[in-house]
Order: structure tokens, then sequence, then C-alpha cells
């Protein structure tokens, strides 16, 4: 998903010092963030000029204490064709020389009044989320008690109606039909919908429906962690399903995995309950509760108590 400067002006916080409309508008291809140090002494062996170029109290205090002359040929060399922009942190002055190198390679300066290390931190998780690899899978994207579930299932199952059901029930839509999901670090996924698609869901003999019109914005999200899988089959009694729990399966994307649970459907089921109930196990599995180990515990007891026979 494509990055422009001017989406980090709006969305960081950040201030325009220099830079017409067409500089705001360059990409920033990379999550990198550079702070110049070794370059400021003349080091440009291993520069990398298409990131993002940092400067705190550090970088600023080495230039202060150069020449003009210096000064300014140091920074004429940083500043390269294909660098997104710089941007000053602190909202420290920017010397001269920088608007006049800016001005001749046209690189936008920007400015922000919070901490170098902060500021560091919010422009890579943003640029990671923005930049990273979207996969779209088909499913319907949930917040339920605040745990993002994703629901598949073959087509025409009732995935979306058990959606409906759960937004009733007071849980949120992130994405219905098609859901992007990326790796925002290596333990995390996380899902967003299609922007056609946003907070539309997709009803077989009713057509489609803006769930935030209906139901008010509350029962909508615009993005949700992955954290459970939950996939729906249509009951075939010649199918084996889960009955304890500790079936493990997994659903992987980007080699993050979560865990992934199979559900029966059939005429009757509460579907939605059913997921809900899921949901809040899985949260409680991770609290340390696990009712399959309680229950193979007391199975346990009870057979050593019967000499052996449960």
């Amino acid at each position: 998903m494509p990055v422009t400067v001017k989406d980090l002006v709006e969305k960081v916080r950040l201030t325009v010092e220099f830079g017409e409309d067409e500089l705001l508008e360059k990409e920033v291809t990379t999550s990198d963030i550079s702070r110049p140090g070794l370059e400021m002494t003349g080091y440009f062996d291993y520069y990398s000029p298409e990131r993002i170029q940092l400067m705190g109290m550090k970088e600023w205090s080495y230039l202060s204490k150069m020449s003009s002359h210096n000064r300014y040929q140091v920074l004429l060399k940083m500043f390269q064709p294909q660098t997104p922009a710089v941007i000053v942190a602190r909202d420290l002055e920017i010397p001269t020389e920088m608007f006049e190198a800016a001005k001749k390679n046209q690189i936008a300066i920007l400015s922000s009044r919070v901490a170098t290390s902060r500021l560091s931190g919010e422009l890579s998780s943003y640029l990671d989320s923005r930049l990273a690899e979207r996969t779209s899978v088909h499913g319907v994207l949930m917040d339920i008690y605040g745990m993002g579930v994703l629901i598949q299932g073959d087509s025409g199952i009732g995935k979306s109606e058990t959606a409906l059901e759960l937004v009733k029930r007071g849980h949120r839509l992130v994405a219905d039909d098609r859901v992007d999901i990326y790796a925002r670090d290596e333990m995390t996924l996380w899902g967003e919908p299609a922007e056609i698609l946003r907070h539309l869901l997709e009803i077989r003999g009713v057509g489609i429906i803006d769930i935030m019109s209906l139901y008010g914005a509350s029962a909508v999200k615009d993005s949700s962690p992955v954290q459970l899988n939950v996939y729906l089959e249509n009951y075939d009694t010649g199918k084996q399903f889960d009955r304890l729990g500790n079936a493990a399966e997994e659903f992987m994307i980007d080699d993050v995995t979560i865990p992934r649970i199979r559900i029966p459907v059939k005429t009757g089921r509460n579907i939605s309950v059913v997921i809900e109930a899921a949901a809040m196990n899985y949260r409680a599995k991770e609290m340390g509760f696990d009712a399959t180990k309680t229950f193979e515990n007391r199975l346990t007891q009870l057979i050593e108590k019967n000499g052996g026979q449960a």
C-alpha cells in the first residue's frame, strides 16, 4: 500500500517547514528510519538515501558545531532525489543551510515536538503497518470481546449471516467477504477490510447492507488483530470433530500462526453463540484457565480413586 510524505504529515502529526505539494506526494518505500551519524563526518559508503532522515538532538548538536560551508556540503550530499523527507525532532531550530540544501535537491523538511526516540518508534510502527505486504483471504473478521476472530468456511455456509447475528449481540464487524491480513510483527497478524467493502455486509436474499448506518459506529471497527481462526464446516456424520478441544490446528500467514478450530454447522445450531463461546474459551486459555486440562485432571483423579476404572 503506497505511503506518501503527506500521509506521514497527517498520521504522525508533523509540521511542514519546507515543501510544496509535489514534494509531499513523494512516496516512502521503506519503513527503515535513518539517523545520520557517520554521514555527518563524510562517510557515505553504506548510506541509504531512500530512507526517511531523522534529526535529533545529537545530530543537531553536531551540525551546529560545523562551519556553515561544511554543514551545507554534508546536507547537500545527504539529501538525494530519492530521499522522501527529512524530519527534525524536538522542535529544534532548523539551520539555514538545511533549507538551502533541501531547496536545491527538492526534499521536504518536516518537524515535530516529540522526542526523537518516541518519534522514531511512531514512524516505524506506522510505516511497518502501511507498507507490509497484504494477503487477501475469503472470510469475515469480527471483533468479539476485544479479540479478532476470523470466520472462514465454504461459500454459502452462513459466514455473513453469523456475523450479522454477532453484530446484533453487541460485537463489531471489521471486514466481510475479503479480509486483508498482514504480519504486524513476528507474532501478530492484523486484518482490515478492502476499502470498497468497509462497513458493508452481504446477506444472500437481502443484498448489501451498511452495518454502520443500521447499527451505529459502535458496531464496526476499521482494523483488528487476528487472534483466532474459526472454520465452519457442513455437519457430516462421517466426519470426526474435536469434542475435547485438544486437537490443535493452526492457521498461518507470513510465518505467523494462530490457532484454528473447526465448527460443524447444521440446522438448529446457533453458530454465533458457539463462536462467542469459542472466543471466550480461547481467552480463558490465554489466561491459564484450560477447561480441557481441568477435565483430564478430574478424569485421572477419578480413575485413580476407582482403582484404574473410570
